[in-house]
């Protein structure tokens, strides 16, 4: 019973000085770490103590008070082991990035999954001589080899598979980012592909829906259209009413979200390590591009971007019965995809300029009035219909704009109908991300110029004035938000079929006559008086309260007691800065100081003999080199943290 009870009290003791050893070396660092970490640490923190107290020197009886000397530098050196360790764990992984341990283990098959899919996306890229660019040694001066890597990087992404498709088709729309030659070439990207089986489509009904019976009257064998993401078949629903279902392609969300995953480590590791990536901002671009490729695996967001666009109704647009997160069932719109509808339109006599101006205008409103807008409205997604008028399908890609960034675009579409350089560079820095150091003044120089070149002598500008921006854009070191940016894509997708619709069409100077008569809508009387309705009920609670602070300041003035407070770091990240600094300046004092102390008093052989061979001062030197190192590691693990 003595041996048990024994027991349990040096099981609780060594527990009680591993945790403070685990707290004293999570304080020194500043992280909490977890189980797995802690017990790593403290394993090898003892085992280095009872190594090191197998070799401290033996004290002879009576002499136990100068052992005590000995505790600190013991202690010190297991901390400082323990801290080593951490700090060694947290630089290779840092805390909550999850371990390799206990929940890795769960994670392997996923992990063996992504490393395969990885080896296969680096053999492709290498198959396609993309290897000099992922290893940062990208040249493309010379506009053959530009045009050469172009062909090939679209080549690999098609090779790829659906979520590259993808990216490829987002990246075909950044004009500020990449040369000509990679937007051609990846504007050709496709993705249709071989349908799904009829079964695994039947599966995914039936997970969704529950019964599909309950629904549908009957579905089509034979898809519509068959894409990378989904599937489209006619369906006639219980009632009667003609339909179209949509349906994701069965285990496309597993495949898309590994290749993310994939996609954003890539993007990572350029952005590290190449000069290209980070101009371009990779890894930004793989974070929204991921976003919206997950909004688009949802079906249910498609539903609600077709009630947003569905407020214009100069177009049609289909009406949502069913959706699901992998199923979506809307009314069929019955008529002709605007591509192959040419002889139709002749036949039927309806006006082609009439139409295009009214599929633009619809498209216009969209992004100036409701900011959600159809972000591909390309000939397959614009329908001809019996009565005249023209529908729009597929919502997955949409664009939304909030109301700071509709009144800057609506500025710079006035600014470039009056030709007014300086109104342009003020509407251009409202839509696009800003450095600091600008020169706003070479900026609108610049600009005028641009002016000049494509409205002189009234000539009408066409989509070329949108690469010649772009290019600006580029070169005064400015960024185009993902929103705007699609919003020029959707417009230069809408100028290839307006092209196939009404030839000569202009969609630029259409563009500007819209705009003309949006600012005189705003001009009417109506208009101003209900904007300056809005204003005043804004302004109404500061000037109530605004005779009783004019009283207050004179009061003050008359009796002498007017004063200014100016406060210096008012701003807690200043304030946060100045403490890290001198934070840190103070550590690096303290562990210099402690440091040559140390090794001063280790070089000595004066003072007290404590044992055969070691004297006072040597303990001490050996106790301040142990708290030298402690703030060392200290310090190097903040530099690294800050780094990350």
């Amino acid at each position: 019973m003595g041996y048990l009870l024994l027991g349990i009290v040096g099981v609780i003791g060594f527990g009680l000085v591993t945790w403070i050893l685990i707290a004293g070396a999570r304080k020194v660092l500043g992280v909490r770490v977890g189980i797995v970490r802690a017990a790593i640490a403290a394993a090898a923190a003892w085992s280095v103590a009872g190594y090191i107290g197998g070799q401290a020197p033996v004290v002879a009886p009576g002499s136990e008070p100068i052992a005590l000397l000995f505790i600190i530098p013991i202690f010190g050196g297991t901390l400082l082991v323990a801290v080593a360790i951490l700090f060694v764990l947290e630089v290779m992984k840092p805390s909550g990035t999850g371990m390799w341990f206990v929940g890795g283990l769960r994670s392997i098959p996923g992990r063996i999954s992504r490393a395969r899919r990885y080896s296969k996306i680096t053999r492709i890229a290498l198959r396609h001589g993309l290897g000099p660019a992922l290893r940062g040694r990208l040249r493309t001066s010379d506009p053959i080899k530009r045009a050469q890597l172009a062909r090939s990087l679209r080549e690999a992404l098609e090779e790829a598979g659906v979520t590259f498709v993808k990216l490829g088709q987002v990246l075909s729309t950044r004009a500020d980012l990449l040369p000509p030659e990679f937007i051609e070439e990846l504007s050709r990207l496709q993705d249709q592909v071989s349908p799904a089986p009829r079964e695994e489509i039947d599966k995914v009904l039936s997970e969704e829906l529950g019964q599909p019976d309950a629904v549908f009257a009957e579905v089509d064998a034979t898809p519509l259209a068959s894409a990378s993401v989904a599937q489209v078949y006619k369906a006639k629903l219980i009632d009667g009413t003609d339909a179209v279902v949509k349906v994701q392609r069965p285990g496309i969300g597993v495949i898309v979200e590994r290749d993310l995953d994939i996609m954003y480590r890539l993007a990572r590791t350029l952005e590290e390590r190449t000069q290209w990536a980070r101009r371009l901002g990779v890894l930004a671009l793989a974070d929204g591009f991921a976003k919206n490729l997950m909004e688009e695996l949802d079906f249910r967001v498609e539903a609600k971007n077709i009630q947003a666009i569905s407020a214009d109704a100069t177009v049609r647009v289909p009406t949502v019965q069913r959706a699901t997160r992998r199923v979506l069932v809307m009314d069929r719109l019955v008529g002709t995809p605007l591509g192959s509808a040419a002889a139709e339109i002749d036949a039927r006599g309806l006006d082609r300029t009439e139409l295009a101006r009214s599929l633009l205008h619809c498209l216009l409103r969209q992004v100036m009035r409701n900011g959600v807008f159809h972000a591909d409205p390309h000939p397959g997604n614009v329908m001809l219909l019996a009565d005249g008028k023209l529908g729009l399908l597929d919502f997955g890609s949409v664009g939304r704009l909030d109301g700071s960034l509709r009144t800057g675009l609506q500025n710079l579409l006035v600014a470039i109908d009056r030709g007014d350089p300086a109104a342009l560079r003020d509407g251009l820095l409202e839509v696009v991300s800003r450095p600091d150091d600008i020169d706003e003044l070479k900026l609108e120089r610049a600009l005028g110029q641009f002016i000049a070149r494509h409205f002189a002598g009234g000539a009408a500008p066409d989509v070329e004035m949108f690469t010649d921006l772009f290019r600006l854009v580029t070169t005064y070191g400015l960024s185009v938000p993902p929103e705007i940016a699609a919003v020029f894509r959707a417009l230069a997708t809408m100028e290839g079929t307006l092209a196939g619709l009404a030839p000569g069409f202009n969609i630029v100077v259409e563009s500007r006559a819209y705009a003309g008569v949006r600012l005189s809508e705003q001009m009417d009387p109506a208009s101003l008086r209900k904007t300056a309705t809005e204003e005043l009920l804004t302004l109404l609670p500061v000037l109530r309260r605004l005779p009783r602070r004019i009283d207050r300041i004179g009061g003050a003035l008359e009796e002498g007691r007017l004063s200014v407070n100016v406060r210096l770091f008012a701003d807690e990240r200043d304030r946060q800065l100045i403490n890290n600094i001198v934070h840190q300046g103070l550590l690096a004092f303290i562990g210099a100081t402690t440091g040559i102390m140390a090794v001063l008093l280790l070089g000595t052989t004066g003072g007290p003999r404590l044992v055969a061979e070691i004297t006072l001062h040597q303990v001490i030197g050996y106790n301040l080199l142990v708290i030298s190192v402690l703030i060392g590691l200290r310090l190097l693990f903040m530099i690294f943290r800050n780094q990350r």
